[in-house]
């Protein structure tokens, strides 16, 4: 039996491909993963970019989606990449999709694969740099983070759809800076980086450690923030995986 084959002509060849970073800020933080990509496919047909399609039966844009945050959780720095069928300058692109999507989904910043740091993008999520804000005071934090730093390792249990799993919370862990916010003595902003790893060890996963070993839970929900995701320098810090020349301390 003859093989099916789709009508019409094969889609055009990928001649550019652009690595975008966006954020997601306020109540959009609650979008999930599958939620902002059909708002991003939407917003592509919208800000009529000329995307490069998958051939086939039923043909898809071609974007790759690389360590997308929680749902729930806030970030500076999620990344994906598109591949266009004609060429066009990166901040043309970011400023049109931007323009479509709702406040809140943001477009950062579009670099041409071919400007940025060599290698395969998903294997340069290396850490993530988290800024957690709680309601508790500085030396609280402080203390429940150095019983867990004393740790060589600390295992948890998460809940998945497949049941729940263990993954250990301290490891992964790089570096913990604690301060008082700087409006009110009684919480606390925590600045951590935390190497990606398998399964993904999130900042829920870090307090549920706290309150296993030193019995240490905030007053009310935290407010997580992803602020880089990147290459891990000699020093510990997060580097910009679209600039190398950057890092958040």
């Amino acid at each position: 039996m003859a093989r099916r084959q789709p009508e019409g002509p094969p889609p055009a060849p990928i001649v550019q491909r652009l690595r975008i970073q966006y954020a997601k800020r306020g109540r959009l933080r609650f979008t999930s993963h599958r939620d902002f990509a059909r708002a991003f496919e939407r917003s592509l047909r919208r800000a009529e970019i000329p995307m490069a399609y998958s051939a086939g039966f039923h043909p898809h844009p071609k974007i790759s989606y690389v360590g997308a945050a929680p749902t729930g959780v806030g970030s500076e720095a999620e990344y994906l990449e598109i591949a266009l069928a004609e060429r066009r300058d990166p901040e043309q692109v970011r400023a049109a999709i931007d323009a479509v999507l709702p406040p809140g989904l943001d477009m950062v910043a579009a670099v041409d694969v071919e400007d940025c740091p060599p290698g395969s993008f998903p294997e340069q999520m290396q850490a993530s740099h988290w800024q957690l804000d709680m309601a508790a005071p500085a030396s609280q934090v402080q203390a429940a983070f150095d019983q867990l730093l004393a740790c060589e390792s600390f295992m948890v249990e998460r809940l998945t759809k497949d049941g729940r799993r263990s993954l250990d919370a301290r490891a992964p862990i790089v570096s913990v800076s604690v301060r008082t916010d700087g409006v009110d003595p009684e919480r606390a902003t925590i600045g951590m980086v935390v190497r990606q790893v398998t399964p993904t060890v999130r900042p829920d996963d870090i307090l549920t450690a706290l309150k296993s070993v030193a019995g240490f839970a905030p007053s009310e929900p935290i407010r997580a923030t992803r602020r880089a995701q990147g290459p891990l320098d000699d020093d510990g810090a997060v580097v910009d995986p679209l600039n190398t020349t950057l890092k958040v301390m």
